[in-house]
């Protein structure tokens, strides 16, 4: 299991102009390396009045590990394991959990990970993810071979089962994603919902697309999360992939320059 350690230093990103919450595979590192580069400078050099927050699967050591040496800007905060982390990120890289925030999942999720390695063991079609997770069971999926049951089985359980991109299954605590945990991380932090502006591409990401936040599916979007956000107004559906989606939203809705009171 990932080590979490705790320190000192969240930043304040309640005077930001804008807060870009993104997800990682696929939109944040995804896209060209010339179009990673470019928004990357452009996050480091307008710190300032841009907020960074990571809304992600992955885990804490994924992340710290990436932003420690592969260039990719250092983020403020973090929504974790599918929200079931949620964290602020200090000089170090090291991902300090907000224990108040967390505490909700935690009770939730009641230690069920035994119970639900068990209860799965014997379904086709999945794999358990080697990582150890705090607050979640995440698997790897075959869609050729996987058994639809498995869904009832989570459900009887008194958790949420959520598949992406049609090869991860992920099981969670009773209404824990991406979106109420991110939405609660910008309440905590006084956020304006209006300024922040939220990034995906995947299932995984829909909860946190269909807030009614600014939001922006880049141009790579899993097929199925384009027709579940459909005629939401609130979202720019990119033709740049990846970082260049998300760019292309950031001057599309004039993140900067917009009145954000």
């Amino acid at each position: 299991m990932t080590q979490i350690t705790l320190s000192e230093g969240p930043t304040d990103l309640s005077n930001k102009t804008v807060v870009l919450a993104t997800d990682l595979d696929g939109t944040f590192l995804g896209g060209s390396e010339a179009s990673r580069e470019r928004l990357y400078g452009w996050i480091e050099q307008n710190r300032e009045n841009v907020g960074l927050i990571f809304v992600t699967g992955r885990d804490p050591g994924f992340i710290r590990d990436l932003t420690r040496k592969s260039g990719v800007p250092r983020p403020d905060y973090v929504v974790g394991d599918v929200g079931t982390t949620i964290a602020s990120v200090d000089v170090d890289h090291m991902l300090n959990p907000i224990e108040e925030l967390e505490a909700e999942i935690a009770s939730a999720w009641a230690d069920a990970g035994a119970r639900v390695q068990a209860a799965l063991h014997q379904k086709k079609g999945l794999r358990l993810q080697s990582t150890g997770f705090r607050y979640r069971a995440s698997y790897d999926m075959d869609p050729d071979l996987f058994d639809k049951s498995a869904l009832d089985v989570v459900a009887d359980l008194g958790l949420d089962a959520l598949v992406s991109d049609n090869r991860y299954f992920d099981v969670l605590p009773k209404g824990v994603s991406k979106g109420p945990s991110l939405l609660r991380l910008l309440t905590h932090l006084n956020v304006p919902n209006e300024r922040c502006l939220v990034a995906g591409d995947t299932l995984n990401d829909l909860s946190m697309l269909e807030l009614g936040l600014p939001a922006v599916a880049v141009g790579n979007s899993e097929p199925a999360l384009v027709e579940a956000l459909k005629g939401q107004k609130h979202v720019h559906f990119a033709s740049g992939e990846g970082a260049a989606g998300i760019a292309e939203a950031i001057l599309a809705l004039d993140v900067l320059r917009r009145d954000a009171a």
